[in-house]
């Protein structure tokens, strides 16, 4: 895949915040993600599991001075805000829901300037592909990203959804939901800690590194040809049912299409599959994990 350059305005952006004296330890004991390491400024990927480590919301966190923000898809900001008010027990910590004044410019390939305050430069990684996401007030964002180089394409967030998908990015409520564990779709890579001590789910997500495995795998699906499959169709090998399409987009300007797929464990990549929907059948491929 060539590398693209690109700024797309991914608002409206869901933002729980954390603060007060005990929001530190209350956030290290839920959350998968040893926060201990992390000093101003920096910030990493993070999962609140169910107790039976099963995904309640996946989100990324950032330490800004005394406090923590916790960025996810605008849909499951309650739900995050909801699930962290469960736990909040005797505990001297405020949570608050921005959403809806908060912004999300994502970059690749471009320079990005000096910053006001309250704007945040996150690195970010697609696959390869270094960025830096903007995370802030909306309007403070949306200022910045009009300064960018005006020679980089604007992205809709249509194009940014092919890009997300054929970068093997999950995206909640879409390719993974609370029906979910995290092996199923590699976020234990990046976003738990094995060695952090105990958090909600942890007895699961453990057993399963240690001595266990999961029943499927969520996979990238190259789709030839002018045909798009819709989300929910059948991935079928040696004709039988193997797995379920979760995302799916055109490739602008080209005759293909990309997707991602919950697949049993049994049908290993790269792998030759058909997608069937109505009364359609469709050649596709699951390409190898390393392969561009």
């Amino acid at each position: 895949m060539t590398s693209p350059r690109f700024v797309v305005d991914r608002a409206p952006r869901g933002l729980v915040v954390a603060h007060g004296p005990d929001a530190t330890s209350f956030l290290q004991s839920l959350v998968s993600q040893d926060l201990d390491p992390l000093g101003d400024g920096d910030h990493a990927p993070a999962l609140l599991l169910a107790p039976q480590g099963k995904l309640d919301v996946a989100f990324r966190i950032l330490r800004t001075g005394d406090a923590w923000w916790l960025d996810t898809d605008a849909d499951y900001a309650p739900r995050l805000l909801a699930s962290l008010t469960r736990f909040r027990i005797r505990v001297k910590v405020d949570l608050e829901d921005r959403t809806a004044t908060t912004g999300l410019v994502s970059t690749v390939g471009v320079s990005v300037p000096e910053l006001p305050d309250g704007v945040h430069a996150l690195a970010t990684d697609w696959a390869g592909d270094a960025g830096v996401d903007l995370l802030g007030p909306l309007d403070a964002v949306r200022e910045v990203a009009a300064t960018l180089d005006p020679t980089v394409e604007r992205w809709s967030p249509e194009r940014f959804e092919t890009f997300r998908i054929e970068r093997g990015v999950p995206r909640l409520g879409v390719d993974i939901d609370d029906t979910t564990i995290p092996q199923e779709a590699f976020l234990e890579r990046d976003a738990v800690s094995f060695t952090k001590g105990c958090f909600i789910g942890q007895e699961l997500v453990c057993r399963i590194d240690t001595r266990g495995h999961v029943n499927r795998y969520l996979r990238r699906v190259r789709i030839p040809g002018v045909a798009t499959p819709p989300p929910g169709a059948t991935v079928v090998v040696d004709g039988k049912e193997r797995g379920t399409l979760t995302s799916v987009a055109a490739v602008p300007g080209e005759d293909r299409a990309v997707g991602l797929a919950m697949i049993r464990r049994e049908v290993e990549p790269p792998a030759a599959v058909q997608l069937h929907w109505d009364t359609t059948d469709l050649d596709a491929t699951i390409p190898d994990d390393a392969e561009a």
